[in-house]
């Protein structure tokens, strides 16, 4: 059996003011051919899974284009064209029995609200509709219609952090020789709820207790899978919000009866999703009465998970204000500071504007003095059990220190996922107080096990929890909670 293995993954911010170029995609993932074998063989992704579960079945895997850019604002018009035509192209080149794709489901493009939807018929045209496409999503995928007509198969991952990407890898080559077997014939059911909802942890409830219920019916026979899609509500289109998507073995009413049910049960418990936010200064003032240590600080509202900028200044310029001792904070993207930094050298002291740079949402820049403590490349490898074995790369980095406060700057945004950029630059985060950080779910893999408490603050951003502080245009009303339903 042969299988083509592909991937095209973007988290769509509307709300970000920079468009996605081919220079994001190239800065993080642009691979083609043998390369996409090498680079993730091993690694507990999607594509991860992918290939090991192929080649541990003596599958031949024909591996195409793997595209994959940080969370930012709408992808050009021309970034889509290209990178749909080099996958085309791939496909055009080989015949296979089945084409399995890591999307993420939160695409949006210049005139193409829904990226996924269009991308799959583009692909349905070109290689007709005989071949399977199985599809791995993002759990924060806002589902269409569309892509449910021209997928075979969508697999989300149930956890957030997704620790389970690598799995759902493995269940699309699985379920793709089923088809190929002919034991499975997929059918979908999808439901979408007037609801959207903040970043939720899988581990706690309420999403655990909807994760379990769709586990529940996923022991029934002929249902193959049960997901609940919590939606990126960052992205302001028609089709935002949360959803619940059934699989079963050639089963329609059973697929729509499983779906159905399962939404009607988030809709019950959704008042459940919202409690209530608290400032940096009021998490760091409850850090500093909590026994132990250390006691982790996430900074929801500037998560560049979610498409922020990551150089968001509020939870740093009230760790300084406050005067704290034995607190690091990981990490500010600055690549103007960081230049400055290597220039300089370790043992340096320099006047820096930090922070701030590239809106006037996120905070103004601070104006501090600091000593450079140390210099790295940036370049580590990923140990959270989500993607673990990842080659993460933020180029030029230093860590500062400006009174009792340790604070890591990068030249690459991204969000935090585990404590290998603190390693990297010296910090071992057992031995601080407080250890503050830019992330809204992911980093609790890596985080939870080592910290004695964690603390969630909010303030002005582009994923803050504040869903009313947003100017949505597009997205269906009445929806829940900036509606009555």
């Amino acid at each position: 059996m042969k299988i083509f293995i592909g991937q095209f993954a973007h988290e769509t911010n509307t709300f970000a003011a920079e468009q996605t170029t081919m220079e994001n995609f190239k800065l993080w993932e642009w691979d083609k051919g043998e390369k996409i074998l090498q680079k993730h063989r091993g690694v507990r992704d999607y594509l991860g899974g992918m290939i090991d579960r192929a080649e541990a079945l003596k599958l031949e895997i024909i591996p195409t284009i793997s595209a994959m850019a940080y969370p930012s604002g709408t992808i050009t018009k021309e970034t889509y064209d290209v990178i749909k035509e080099e996958l085309l192209a791939a496909l055009d080149k080989h015949q296979a029995d089945a084409l399995c794709l890591n999307l993420h489901g939160a695409g949006v493009v210049e005139g193409i609200d829904d990226m996924e939807g269009h991308l799959l018929g583009e692909l349905r045209s070109a290689i007709g509709y005989d071949i399977p496409i199985l599809c791995t999503l993002d759990l924060h995928a806002n589902l269409t219609e569309k892509m449910v007509q021209e997928a075979n198969v969508l697999l989300g991952v149930n956890f957030y952090p997704h620790t389970d990407s690598y799995e759902r890898g493995m269940e699309a080559i699985d379920l793709a020789i089923k088809m190929y077997k002919k034991e499975l014939k997929p059918v979908m059911h999808l439901t979408k709820l007037p609801l959207i909802i903040p970043t939720s942890t899988t581990n706690l409830s309420p999403a655990k207790d909807i994760n379990r219920i769709c586990w529940e019916w996923e022991k029934v026979p002929n249902v193959v899978d049960c997901t609940f899609f919590h939606g990126f509500p960052y992205t302001d289109i028609k089709h935002v919000g949360v959803s619940v998507l059934s699989i079963t073995n050639d089963d329609s009413p059973l697929a729509t009866k499983v779906s159905g049910n399962v939404a009607n049960q988030i809709l019950a418990t959704k008042e459940k999703f919202f409690s209530k936010t608290i400032s940096p200064r009021e998490g760091l003032e409850q850090a500093l009465q909590q026994e132990g240590h250390p006691i982790v600080i996430n900074e929801t509202s500037d998560n560049p998970g979610g498409g922020t900028p990551g150089d968001g200044t509020y939870l740093l310029r009230a760790m300084l204000d406050m005067g704290l001792e034995n607190a690091c904070f990981a990490f500010i993207y600055d690549k103007e500071v960081a230049d400055l930094a290597h220039e300089a050298g370790v043992g340096a002291y320099i006047d820096i504007k930090l922070g701030g740079k590239t809106d006037n949402l996120h905070g103004e820049p601070l104006s501090v003095n600091a000593y450079i403590k140390s210099l790295t490349d940036g370049v580590f490898y990923q140990s959270s059990p989500m993607w673990q074995g990842l080659k993460n790369d933020l180029g030029k980095s230093v860590r500062l220190q400006v009174g009792g406060v340790d604070i890591i700057v990068c030249s690459v945004k991204s969000q935090v996922m585990d404590e290998q950029i603190f390693s990297l630059h010296g910090i071992d985060i057992s031995k601080y107080k407080i250890v503050c950080l830019k992330s809204s779910q992911h980093f609790r893999a890596a985080f939870e096990p080592q910290s004695e408490k964690i603390i969630t603050v909010d303030s002005p951003g582009l994923t803050t929890i504040d869903f009313t502080s947003f100017d949505y245009k597009h997205i269906l009303r009445p929806i829940y909670p900036l509606d009555q339903i």
